[in-house]
C-alpha cells in the first residue's frame, strides 16, 4: 500500500464528507493506493456517524473511536498501530490542511529520501491570540531539540516512512514533538514543506491557553527525559552531593568559629544566632533529599521491564 492518512479528530462531524472526498479525488488522479484512518477521540457530536457511512462510501476508509476524549496524542498513536502503508500523513480533520499536498510530501518520502517532512504553514489564517504563542513556542522547541531546520513543529500536516512511526511513542500531548522524537529514535533526515493553509470552514477552533502552557511543560519533560531518563543520578546526584558540600563547608565554618572563641576565651555569637547555621541546615537537607531522589530513580530504572530495550536498525 503506498499511503496510509491519519485524520485524528474531535467534534467535526461538519468537515468530514467533504475531506473525505477530497482525499479520493487526490489518491485516485495520482493513481495512489491508499487508506485513511478516522481516529475519533470521544467525539460528543455525530462524527461517528459520519465516519460509518463514509466507511460504506469508500471502502479503503476506515476509523476508530475512543469511548471519551483522550487527546490527539493518544488518537495518534492508535493510528500509527493500525497503518499499513509504506508512506504515512497525517492531517487534521477541519480542512485547513489541503490533501492536495499529499503527492509533494510523498515525493519527499520516497523519492528524496526523507524519514520525516514537516509541514510549514508559511502564511496563516490563525487569530493573533494563536500566531503569536505558536511563533514563541517553535522558537523554544528549535534551540532546545537542536532541529533548525524547521518552523512549524504542531503542524497537524506531515509525512513519515512507514517505520518511523512504528518507533515513536506518542502519550499525553507529545504530538508537538514527533520530529523531536523521531530524532531520538535515530531518525534524523527532517525535512520541511511549505504547505497551503486555509482558514477554518465550520466549528471554531479547540486552542487555548491551556495548549500553550502544557506545551512548554511537556517540552521541560521531554528535555529532562531525553538528557537522565536513564541515568537521573548524574542530575540528582550531581545537585545533592554540590548542594551537600556547600552546608558541610558552613559546619566546617560553625566549628572553625566556635573553636576559636573557645581557644581565646572570648565572647561569640550563639550558634543558632549565626546565618551559617541555617545555611548548613538548609543545603544538607536538600543536598541528601536529592541524593537520595537520585537514588531511588536509578533503583527504578534499573527495575523497569525494557530497560534493556533498544531500536536495532539493521543485523547481518
Amino acid at each position: 500500500m503506498d499511503i496510509s492518512v491519519i485524520v485524528p479528530l474531535y467534534n467535526e462531524a461538519e468537515s468530514l464528507p467533504e475531506l473525505a472526498e477530497w482525499i479520493d479525488r487526490v489518491m485516485t488522479e495520482n493513481k495512489f493506493t491508499y487508506e485513511v484512518i478516522f481516529c475519533n477521540d470521544g467525539s460528543t457530536d455525530n462524527s461517528w456517524q459520519v465516519i460509518k457511512e463514509l466507511h460504506q462510501k469508500y471502502p479503503d476508509m476506515h476509523g476508530m473511536s475512543f469511548r471519551t476524549n483522550h487527546g490527539k496524542s493518544p488518537a495518534l498513536h492508535v493510528g500509527f498501530g493500525m497503518a499499513k502503508g509504506d508512506v504515512v500523513i497525517t492531517m487534521d480533520a477541519d480542512l485547513q490542511d489541503s490533501p492536495d499536498e499529499i503527492p509533494g510530501l510523498y515525493h519527499m518520502i520516497k523519492e528524496e529520501g526523507y524519514d520525516l517532512v514537516s509541514g510549514w504553514k508559511k502564511k496563516r489564517y490563525d487569530p493573533l491570540s494563536k500566531t503569536i504563542p505558536t511563533k514563541l513556542f517553535n522558537a523554544t522547541v528549535r534551540k532546545a531539540s537542536g532541529i533548525h531546520n524547521l518552523h512549524d513543529f504542531n503542524c497537524g500536516l506531515k509525512a513519515y516512512k512507514g517505520e518511523v512511526v512504528k518507533h515513536i511513542e506518542l502519550y499525553g500531548d507529545m504530538h508537538r514533538y514527533i520530529p523531536w522524537l523521531a530524532k531520538n529514535a535515530g531518525y534524523k533526515k527532517i525535512g520541511e514543506k511549505v504547505v497551503q493553509h486555509q482558514a477554518r470552514k465550520y466549528g471554531k477552533t479547540k486552542f487555548g491557553l491551556d495548549r500553550f502552557v502544557n506545551g512548554y511543560l511537556d517540552l521541560i519533560t521531554l528535555w529532562f527525559l531525553n538528557r537522565f531518563g536513564q541515568k537521573p543520578m548524574l542530575i540528582f546526584g550531581l545537585w545533592g552531593t554540590f548542594i551537600f558540600l556547600i552546608g558541610l563547608l558552613a559546619v566546617c565554618f560553625i566549628v572553625a568559629h566556635k573553636a576559636y572563641v573557645l581557644y581565646t576565651a572570648g565572647h561569640g555569637t550563639l550558634i543558632t544566632n549565626m546565618p551559617a547555621f541555617y545555611i548548613a541546615l538548609t543545603c544538607m537537607l536538600l543536598g541528601s533529599q536529592l541524593f537520595v531522589a537520585g537514588f531511588l530513580g536509578e533503583l527504578i530504572s534499573r527495575t523497569a521491564q525494557e530497560r534493556n530495550k533498544y531500536d536495532i536498525a539493521e543485523t547481518l
